[in-house]
């Protein structure tokens, strides 16, 4: 499955709000780092991730774009709400290895009433 690919099917199950599902998508040594938040390290840490995730927000993600070079797949994407960010993914062997997020971490915890931190 090439990176794009890939992306493309991650985002159908980050849709369905299924952290078992989007798991399956990493390496058991991948590495999630959303830049507004400390780095993820390890497919089981990523996937206590999502389900803390998915159970504080329902979210979902429409993509804008999503483009691919070499080992790379990078996602453009906004939500319902009117959020937008972008993710790179580093894809081998038809698994993420790395992915880094960036979003508006404020406007997220605003828009879904969660608490802001001190």
């Amino acid at each position: 499955m090439s990176p794009k690919q890939l992306v493309s099917a991650w985002v159908d199950a980050f849709n369905q709000g299924n952290a078992d599902k989007i798991t399956e998508f990493y390496a058991s040594d991948a590495i999630n780092h959303q830049v507004a938040n400390a780095p993820v390290e390890g497919k089981e840490a990523i996937r206590a991730m999502f389900r803390a995730e998915f159970a504080n927000a329902k979210m979902v993600c429409i993509v804008e774009n999503i483009f691919e070079d070499g080992d790379w797949a990078i996602l453009e994407w906004k939500d319902p709400i009117g959020l937008r960010g972008c993710g790179f993914f580093k894809v081998e062997n038809s698994l993420i290895t790395f992915q880094r997020g960036y979003w508006d971490k404020l406007s997220f915890l605003k828009a879904h009433n969660l608490p802001i931190p001190q």
